[in-house]
């Protein structure tokens, strides 16, 4: 891989690795599990990255991959997946403290969050991004109509178990 491309691939990730830590939090319950599924996306997200075309954006690319990772090594969590060395030796990226004390409020959500299936959690954080129904569209690969829908049975399942 060349070297442009590397540091293109680093600057990119730096910008976007909250996206990750988010994505981890929703498919992990501890630190370590966490680090774990942080460290297989960034591996993934390496591999793929000499076939990203910009069709999309980086982020809507990065969560992609990053939920689809996820969901693969978690949805089976008795089923080895194989992951591939990396090197570190050329390429630092500092790892920014996540703060695992949240909120009350927060860790309720997440919680409840936590309840759902996969798509439905996948579905939940992009509109908790604020990203538009055509782009979780797009990232999910159903239509918007689907996703609308499927967004609105979500809320009043989150408040079925918020306010039992």
């Amino acid at each position: 891989m060349s070297q442009d491309l590397e540091q293109s691939f680093v600057k990119q990730l730096k910008e976007n690795q909250n996206i990750i830590h988010k994505i981890c939090r929703l498919y992990t319950s501890g630190e370590d599990a966490h680090k774990d599924l942080f460290q297989e996306i960034t591996i993934q997200l390496w591999k793929a990255y000499p076939k990203f075309r910009g069709d999309s954006k980086f982020s809507t690319w990065a969560y992609r991959v990053a939920l689809n990772t996820a969901i693969t090594l978690y949805r089976k969590s008795t089923r080895s997946v194989p992951t591939s060395s990396f090197d570190t030796t050329n390429v630092f990226i500092k790892q920014e403290e996540y703060n695992y004390e949240e909120e009350e409020q927060i860790k309720l959500m997440y919680q409840a969050v936590y309840q759902l299936n996969d798509i439905e959690k996948a579905l939940v954080f992009m509109y908790l991004e604020d990203k538009d129904y055509e782009e979780i569209s797009e990232t999910l690969g159903i239509s918007q109509v689907n996703a609308r829908v499927k967004m609105n049975r979500i809320k009043t399942k989150l408040k079925k178990i918020l306010n039992p």
